[in-house]
């Protein structure tokens, strides 16, 4: 028997706000696609300087265990745009891996610290070294954009190395990061002991093979959160998704049988009397 159409209006049931879930839906979508974007940033961005490095340590006439990596960059190295081009690259990378961290990370401190890490990479590639090594004949003093260099790079040291370890403190207990996050907790300590090494200069001439082994294991973490970050795209869609979803879903549906009429204000018929109507209407 076809409804009449009074009950279809008062049947009682809740009606969905107009595009609430299609909207949840490409919410969640764009989230997963941004993500997968940060993820795959975070792998490109330390393959690619360390690829870098690599070649440019390769052209240079001195010992590749004797020159550091902003030294690369310097006036006086071969081809040094070619280590420039890894700076930015890298820093690019790193900072759209913190705004894909951000909708995984409860807390935003740990996403802006690799962010900062990435401003701070970017702007040591553009600033650069006056020399390939730190110190050599007619060196008379240090440039302008050698000591902003010096200023980013320190800035970028204390980053890279605080963020993984401020995100595996975040994300040690959210699902499916638990054995992530003792990965770049690990990776980060070693990394910081090797810094600890390489500031102490206690095994020159050999400073600029351990800053290089000191980038690349906070590189690495940064590559285990990316990979994190590409993994667990689909189980979640992180807080941001989450609270979307959660403010469609707690928006108050039509009013049913129970309450008040929208338009009139007034209780709405009981069900007896729409069926009564609905029979003497068809008599």
């Amino acid at each position: 028997m076809a409804m009449c159409p009074f009950d279809q209006r008062f049947s009682g049931r809740a009606r969905e706000p107009a595009g609430a879930q299609p909207a949840a839906l490409a919410f969640r979508m764009k989230s997963m696609k941004l993500s997968r974007v940060a993820g795959l940033a975070g792998i490109a961005g330390p393959v690619l300087f360390t690829a870098g490095w690599l070649a440019s340590s390769l052209r240079q006439a001195a010992p590749m265990a004797e020159v550091q990596l902003s030294g690369l960059a310097a006036d006086d190295a071969r081809d040094p745009q070619l280590m420039m081009a890894a700076f930015i690259v890298l820093g690019g990378c790193s900072i759209g891996l913190g705004a894909g961290l951000r909708r995984v990370c409860p807390r935003p401190a740990g996403p802006w610290l690799v962010m900062l890490a990435g401003a701070a990479t970017v702007a040591a590639g553009v600033f650069r070294r006056d020399h390939l090594l730190l110190t050599g004949p007619g060196f008379t003093g240090e440039s302008w954009h050698n000591q902003v260099h010096d200023v980013v790079s320190g800035v970028a040291y204390a980053a890279m190395l605080a963020a993984p370890l401020v995100l595996a403190w975040r994300l040690r207990r959210e699902p499916g990061w638990a054995g992530i996050s003792r990965a770049v907790a690990g990776l980060a300590v070693a990394s910081a002991v090797g810094l600890a090494v390489f500031a102490s200069r206690a095994l020159d001439p050999w400073n600029g093979a351990v800053q290089k082994g000191t980038v690349t294991l906070a590189l690495a973490a940064e590559v285990v959160l990316a990979a994190g970050l590409l993994r667990y795209r689909g189980a979640s869609a992180g807080p941001l998704a989450t609270a979307h979803l959660a403010a469609n879903e707690a928006k108050p549906s039509t009013p049913d049988s129970s309450t008040n009429s929208p338009r009139t204000g007034t209780a709405a018929p009981s069900s007896s009397s729409r069926g009564a109507k609905c029979r003497s209407t068809a008599s």
